[in-house]
């Protein structure tokens, strides 16, 4: 059992400080501008996204945003695909942080939906993002590991720099990628993205821990849930902020009767 080293003991989620996050700082320190990093995720989760629903006729789906919080782009990559988009998030300052953003939104938005907006389905989305997103979007107060009690129930679903900021503890972010990727229908397209080796970070005046992970530790955990898994490294270390090596982007799709958590 993994829960820290001597002298560095562990911080588990329920003693994270989650509502002192500042999202406005969060926005303000890392989506300011769409850097090389972000355009490069957009542009493989949009391929991903797009080359599967073309092929299908019928209803759009719903989807899911885990960890939602001060990331529009994640919700921005499933709209085109979705009838409802469930905006999940913890911490109370990101709820209100998300129901602002339905309302009266920040503009610098903008230039992230305009890197989707080279595939069509983007481009030409009735109303644009900002209406589809009123239309579609679902705030909600959820914790990532209480998905466990709702078993399949998205038909596409995200979860951006999630599990391996739940805490320093590797048995947390196990048992959160499971709870994500278990809450989808097998056959369920999916992205999740990870800050590999994170150190943490400061948001606002808060530090948050963030468990240590490698490319190896996040293959291991999400392989036993998902077939035509895609694993990319994206990024430079430091290109957002001190403190890791690289991103690592997950693609695939939920596989059939795959419902064990790893303990």
């Amino acid at each position: 059992m993994s829960l820290g080293s001597p002298g560095n003991p562990a911080q588990l989620n329920a003693e994270a400080r989650w509502d002192s996050f500042d999202p406005v700082a969060y926005v303000r320190n890392n989506y300011r501008t769409v850097l090389p990093v972000d355009a490069e995720i957009m542009a493989i989760v949009r391929a991903h996204f797009s080359d599967h629903f073309r092929r299908l006729p019928g209803p759009r789906v719903r989807g899911i945003d885990v960890g939602a919080g001060a990331n529009l782009y994640p919700s921005f990559m499933m709209l085109p695909w979705c009838d409802e988009i469930t905006l999940l998030d913890r911490a109370t300052p990101n709820l209100h942080y998300l129901q602002q953003q339905l309302g009266t939104h920040d503009h610098g938005w903008d230039a992230f939906w305009r890197e989707l907006c080279p595939d069509d389905a983007y481009a030409t989305l009735p109303g644009g993002p900002w209406e589809r997103l009123r239309e579609v979007a679902r705030v909600e107060q959820g914790d990532l590991r209480a998905l466990v009690d709702r078993p399949e129930q998205w038909q596409l679903g995200t979860m951006f720099f999630v599990a391996e900021s739940l805490s320093t503890a590797a048995e947390e972010f196990h048992e959160g990628v499971g709870c994500f990727l278990r809450s989808l229908e097998p056959g369920a397209p999916f992205a999740a993205a990870f800050m590999e080796h994170s150190e943490g970070c400061w948001v606002g005046e808060t530090f948050f821990p963030a468990c240590d992970v490698s490319e190896f530790d996040i293959r291991g955990s999400i392989e036993q849930f998902a077939e035509h898994l895609v694993i990319y490294r994206v990024g430079e270390p430091g290109e957002v902020r001190p403190g890791y090596t690289c991103m690592i982007l997950a693609c695939g799709f939920r596989r059939a009767g795959s419902s064990r958590t790893r303990g």
